[in-house]
């Protein structure tokens, strides 16, 4: 049986540099292919899938409070913009909803319906608030000249999009 020497307590490994080996031009050319080849380029970064609407995100700076949950401060001075979580909306994972389809939101009542709180209440409730909250904010944004108004905005495929030939 070999008997090895056990370690001292605070006395640490030896540091040893590993020797690189360096290509020869002798060895042959596809060696001398890869010692001169070069890392790839980067990618270009990815493009925005889509423009930003930051005159309605921009327009909550002052707004009262719209969604008015319980926990509601009111405090005009925290008031957000606060996208849909409704898949219905343009909703995905990792995707927020179109700037169109939220409401102003005061910073309770925002990390209320984000954060998960939410669901100390009824689904249908919380999205009556945010229904009521969404219609009273749009409402704002047609005054202020943010969004078109509602008869301009006809969905497509609905009945009074559709023109009526005889």
């Amino acid at each position: 049986m070999m008997r090895r020497s056990q370690l001292k307590q605070g006395a640490g490994l030896k540091h040893t540099a590993f020797k690189q080996k360096v290509p020869s031009t002798s060895t042959g050319i596809l060696r001398v292919a890869a010692a001169e080849r070069k890392a790839p380029a980067r990618k270009a970064a990815m493009k925005k899938s889509r423009p930003k609407m930051m005159p309605i995100r921009k327009s909550a700076e002052g707004e009262a409070c719209t969604l008015r949950f319980p926990c509601c401060c009111g405090d005009p001075a925290t008031t957000v913009w606060a996208h849909s979580n409704s898949h219905k909306d343009g909703k995905g994972m990792g995707i927020k909803a179109r700037d169109e389809e939220g409401c102003y939101a005061c910073v309770t009542c925002h990390s209320w319906l984000d954060g998960g709180y939410a669901g100390s209440m009824p689904r249908s409730l919380v999205d009556r608030y945010f229904d009521l909250a969404r219609h009273e904010s749009q409402g704002v944004l047609r005054s202020k000249g943010l969004m078109k108004s509602e008869s301009a905005s006809v969905a497509p495929g609905t009945d009074s999009d559709q023109k009526t030939t005889y």
